[in-house]
């Protein structure tokens, strides 16, 4: 994990794994400054004139200008200016960062908000790992996924086609069927570590997933496969409506699945999506979406759990951003939980389409934009 070590206004973090480079992304913002060890295409000149390039290896700081996170690969890079003198960059120079896994960095900003610091401490906390997999299928098609505390990482996608059975001729359909399930083993057997998965979903429609796993074991029998005959407790089977990725936020409100994931917090963000949406069925009052409308609740202390997605947080706009931070300290200031979704999970990505901000209310007050017509209707 990241380790940190805190200074007065900068701490220098280490990424220990692909998932540090999320938490940075997330950590980052324009303005802030960057010193990190990063290659540099150089010129230089001989005793006799001639110029070539090398590429050097020096640690350079930058002032923060873009920020591009490939969430696949893992990747961040950082654009800016140089703003310390070096050997082989100007200042005011432009730069480009990737950070490496393994090698430190050190981040100063000028203002440290409460949500930064948290960020920072779940980064650190070691508890906090890739712990879920899971196998979302149907005929031809298979995802392969880590449920991760922060993201949700497509690690392979199994795609064959499966001929129709025909009528007294079952070989060809068969054939490619065990093709399809031979490739999903081995997709398993490349992408998940043991380890340190605890639990490996494997969802499908009909009996996908039965004769799945039934081809799976068998397998490994054959083969003699010590690491999937010793982890078969690991594997549990459940229903989802097709093999597709967006199909995972169903696997997990699964109670039996919530009951086994109940200690991670994939399954935490799931549930409390899943209780927000049952209380704007049953009580309206009680479930509100949209900036202005859950301020107001939280301004009349009404907000029980605050449900915000992480990309609000990276808004470029200091007032804005300073904005979300004030909601999310005001509900903890008064009792309330928060729960901040990452985007990169398929129940982040469906709190984003509510604007990425909204509450579970303790009691009923009026609608926001029923108050502002009272109020306008009384300076009339």
């Amino acid at each position: 994990r990241a380790v940190v070590h805190r200074r007065a206004a900068q701490v220098t973090l280490i990424p220990e794994e692909a998932e540090d480079m999320w938490h940075t992304y997330n950590l980052l913002q324009v303005g802030d400054s960057l010193r990190a060890s990063t290659i540099r295409k150089v010129q230089t000149e001989s005793s006799t004139g001639s110029v070539g390039s090398s590429r050097v290896r020096t640690t350079l700081t930058l002032c923060v200008e873009t920020i591009d996170f490939d969430s696949q690969a893992c990747q961040l890079r950082v654009k800016g200016t140089n703003i310390q003198e070096n050997q082989y960059v100007k200042m005011g120079a432009y730069h480009t960062i990737e950070l490496e896994l393994n090698r430190n960095f050190t981040l100063a900003k000028k203002v440290w908000d409460s949500v930064v610091l948290d960020r920072i401490e779940q980064a650190c906390d070691p508890a906090q790992k890739a712990d879920v997999a899971a196998v979302v299928m149907q005929e031809g098609l298979a995802n392969l996924v880590l449920v991760t505390p922060a993201m949700t990482l497509l690690r392979a996608k199994v795609e064959v086609t499966i001929p129709r059975k025909r009528k007294g001729s079952c070989a060809q359909h068969d054939k490619a069927l065990e093709r399809f399930y031979e490739a999903v083993m081995q997709g398993i057997l490349r992408h998940f570590n043991f380890d340190v998965v605890k639990c490996i979903l494997v969802a499908s429609p009909g009996f996908v997933k039965d004769q799945f796993i039934s081809y799976l074991f068998k397998e490994a029998v054959r083969q003699d496969c010590k690491i999937l005959l010793e982890n078969r407790s690991k594997f549990m089977v459940v229903h989802s409506s097709s093999g597709h990725k967006y199909s995972l936020k169903e696997v997990l409100c699964d109670p039996a699945v919530t009951a086994r994931l109940s200690d991670t917090k994939a399954a935490g963000e799931v549930k409390a999506l899943e209780d927000f949406y049952k209380m704007l069925q049953q009580e309206p009052d009680r479930a509100f979406y949209g900036l202005a409308h859950v301020e107001r609740a939280s301004e009349a202390l009404a907000v029980d759990i605050l449900l915000i997605s992480d990309q609000l947080f990276r808004h470029q706009e200091i007032a804005t951003r300073s904005r979300y931070v004030r909601l999310v300290d005001n509900v903890k200031e008064n009792g309330g939980n928060v729960r901040i979704f990452s985007s990169l999970h398929v129940s982040g990505e469906q709190l984003n389409q509510l604007s990425g901000v909204a509450a579970i209310l303790r009691f009923p007050i009026a609608d926001v934009s029923e108050a502002e017509e009272d109020s306008s209707s009384d300076e009339d």
